[in-house]
């Protein structure tokens, strides 16, 4: 077996382990960036196992200085994805960001009470309507 084999080159930024959606990225990320062994790499991620793990490595060792350049394109993708999301955050996150500003902190305390509020709403239905009883049931 080749090593090239043991991965899946879907584009020239982006190498997934064969069979799983795990780019090499994150297996490097965490050997490099985190310390971390190739043990505590394959215990932390479920899909891949320990000798995809040292093959990623490898082909890491084999091809450094392609690989190094590769994870600074992504780290660089990372931060400028997070720099547009945070200039231009989706419609529900700037709704919070009113909502923090408008109660200040009592927002989680709101949020909290609204919850409890439609839990005990729904608690209500189904001690009332029996355990089968859905949302969906409801005739408008």
């Amino acid at each position: 077996m080749q090593l090239e084999d043991y991965f899946d080159f879907l584009a020239p930024n982006d190498i997934r382990i064969k069979g799983t959606r795990v780019g090499i990225e994150t297996v490097l990320y965490d050997y490099i960036y985190r310390s971390m062994t190739p043990e505590e790499i394959d215990q932390r991620y479920w899909s891949i196992n320990l000798e995809q793990v040292y093959a990623t490595i490898l082909y890491y060792l084999h091809n450094e200085e392609e690989v190094r350049q590769y994870l600074v394109e992504w780290i660089e993708f990372g931060e400028r994805m997070r720099r547009e999301q945070e200039e231009n955050p989706p419609p529900v996150i700037r709704r919070l960001r009113r909502l923090r500003k408008l109660y200040g902190q009592e927002a989680a305390r709101i949020v909290q009470e609204r919850r409890a509020q439609e839990e005990a709403v729904f608690a209500q239905l189904l001690r009332e309507r029996g355990p089968h009883y859905h949302l969906d049931n409801e005739q408008e």
